[in-house]
């Protein structure tokens, strides 16, 4: 639908709050999505190319609208400190540091709130972030946490909320909403440089607090798996990152994959599916291995089957469709032995507790299949990729753009494609 079929591409800027049809976000992944209330398609940040040609963090934001790229605030230049202005003080000049791998939710008025990710505070130190934002009216406020980086957390009792409580500095972690509209953050990574300090903490942001709902305080925590297919209260996910996350129709909170641990505190990447009761505040085990490094089991293309299952993976995109089925494109595998990086562009649907295969290839690491710009076609297929950012419009279509994969010729770089998925 848009973008180009090559990697590394600069950003097109334009006019600040102007559409054009030239217009496009530079090559990137990891930054976060969403659709307002009249449909339109924004994105903001993320680490990639910026104006100029430099690779960095981002923190522009852009409006999607009748196939054109607006530019609608932050800066055309990577690696920006953070404008926080006064605690609750929304202010024309406020904007969250460039950064990526945060999460975000939509309150029931239709704002914007994001928290967290890896990237640059106030003071331009670039690190892991626990500010909470929240956009309306197309200006930004800081409304809780810090504005330096590598905060710790701090707890309380589990449980109850109270005013000083606040998760730490953390980026690729996952969020949920539940049904009353209360934001969720499972997991993440505490350290920004190379490291393996992943957290499995459980969060609920309600009524301006932060409550500490499970999970643990410590970092690098093995899975709690329990029965198979059983509640119990002590079941919980291993600490986790990058893993893919839905909600489905009774409002229930899903979990799959990501890189953490295992059942027997081994470390690598993961294919466990879980559910998180937000009536009992219980954690059920529902599929996939409880030990890391599993391989995909494909079955036939287009057909459900007991034993299919995705192979352990992370960093692909998640969605919800209009039925509560969940959907699952991409990701990454990392052979920790050899250090091969191996991407994915299979298509998997998650419907009456059966995986089916959809699309895509069950081989790793395939170029992108664009065809004609606008023009759909059974053999077009985006290339192998993660870090990729999603849309579900109101005709229950499938949008992805960007990521880190295989272009056309399959070469390896950041992406700026858009691609759309009629079911």
């Amino acid at each position: 639908m848009g973008g180009a079929d090559a990697a590394n591409q600069d950003g097109i800027y334009g006019a600040e709050g102007t559409a054009a049809p030239g217009n496009a976000p530079g090559s990137r992944e990891q930054s976060i999505s969403w659709i307002d209330s009249s449909g339109k398609f924004w994105l903001f940040g993320g680490d990639g190319y910026d104006s100029e040609g430099t690779n960095g963090f981002l923190n522009d934001l852009w409006k999607y609208s009748a196939g054109q790229w607006t530019w609608t605030g932050g800066s055309a230049v990577a690696d920006q400190s953070g404008t926080y202005g006064g605690l609750g003080v929304v202010a024309s000049g406020n904007m969250p540091g460039a950064r990526n791998s945060e999460v975000r939710w939509i309150d029931n008025s239709g704002n914007l709130w994001l928290f967290g990710g890896g990237g640059y505070d106030a003071a331009g130190t670039l690190g892991t972030l626990n500010d909470l934002w929240e956009y309306d009216s197309g200006q930004w406020t800081w409304m809780g946490g810090s504005n330096i980086a590598n905060q710790s957390g701090v707890y309380g009792t589990r449980g109850q909320a109270a005013p000083d409580n606040i998760p730490g500095g953390r980026f690729h972690a996952v969020s949920w909403i539940d049904k009353s509209g209360n934001f969720w953050v499972f997991g993440g990574n505490i350290q920004i440089t190379k490291g393996e300090l992943f957290l499995n903490d459980l969060w609920k942001y309600s009524g301006g607090q932060w409550t500490w709902m499970g999970g643990s305080s410590i970092t690098n925590q093995p899975g709690v798996y329990g029965t198979q297919g059983s509640a119990a209260a002590g079941n919980i996910p291993g600490s986790r990152e990058q893993a893919y996350a839905w909600t489905d129709s009774s409002g229930n909170f899903w979990l799959y994959g990501g890189n953490g641990y295992d059942s027997t505190a081994a470390y690598g990447f993961l294919n466990d599916l879980w559910e998180y009761s937000t009536t009992t505040g219980q954690w059920t085990w529902v599929g996939g291995s409880n030990l890391v490094n599993q391989p995909a089991t494909y079955g036939t293309q287009g057909t459900a089957a007991a034993g299919n299952t995705p192979g352990a993976r992370n960093g692909g995109t998640s969605w919800t469709d209009a039925s509560g089925n969940f959907w699952l494109f991409g990701g990454y595998f990392h052979n920790e032995a050899s250090g091969v990086v191996d991407d994915f562009n299979d298509l998997w649907e998650y419907s009456s507790g059966q995986w089916t295969w959809v699309g895509g290839s069950d081989s790793t690491d395939q170029a992108g299949t664009y065809g004609s710009i606008g023009m759909p076609g059974s053999s077009t297929v985006p290339g192998a990729r993660h870090y990729s950012v999603d849309w579900v419009d109101s005709s229950g279509n499938f949008w992805i753009f960007s990521g880190y994969g295989l272009d056309s010729t399959g070469t390896s770089g950041y992406l700026n494609d858009l691609w759309r998925y009629e079911p």
